[in-house]
């Protein structure tokens, strides 16, 4: 099963947000938000202060949990999310993206919509029992999430660098 566009693009940033935290921590600048803004397509206000960053930073403990929980607790937060920003579903479209389920407006803050479109694509997530689809790294020295879009189920790492890392621990044992 593969995802709509807009589900996808959603757990593909959420996935990078949370990640950020991990070491070394790729979001610690405004100038970093705004990379992060622009390369997942976002719409709508991006104040560029201090503050946002602060409030997004602040928003990757709370997705961190809303995609690593077990089903029934991914709808708990996941409404507890839709609930406290009074979220409307409304379709939208932009850009060269058609339409496609937006439920804040573009005037919301940008820690906002993120919450929002992520707790929006864990609604897919919980409905076709796609939970597997995300999962913990694979690399025990690790903490990142794995989003798996994959046909066939196989990625196990989050990053690159970690599915390499883990390949030359195997390759250096199986040398001894």
């Amino acid at each position: 099963m593969t995802f709509d566009h807009d589900t996808e693009a959603s757990l593909v940033a959420a996935v990078e947000l949370v990640n950020s935290a991990e070491e070394p921590d790729t979001l610690t600048e405004i100038a970093q938000l705004a990379e992060f803004f622009a390369r997942h397509g976002y719409t709508g206000v991006h104040a560029g202060t201090a503050e946002e960053l602060a409030a997004v930073r602040a928003l990757r403990e709370p997705l961190r949990r809303m995609l690593t929980s077990d089903r029934e607790s991914a709808v708990r937060l996941v409404n507890e999310t839709l609930a406290e920003h009074r979220a409307v579903p409304q379709l939208a479209r932009h850009g060269d993206v058609d339409y496609h389920i937006h439920a804040t407006p573009t005037s919301a803050p940008l820690p906002v919509r993120i919450a929002v479109e992520t707790a929006m694509a864990m609604v897919d997530v919980i409905r076709f029992d796609e939970m597997s689809r995300l999962s913990l790294c694979a690399d025990s020295t690790c903490a990142g999430i794995v989003l798996d879009l994959s046909r066939n189920r196989s990625r196990r790492y989050c990053s690159t660098a970690c599915g390499n890392r883990n390949a030359v621990a195997a390759y250096r044992a199986r040398q001894k």
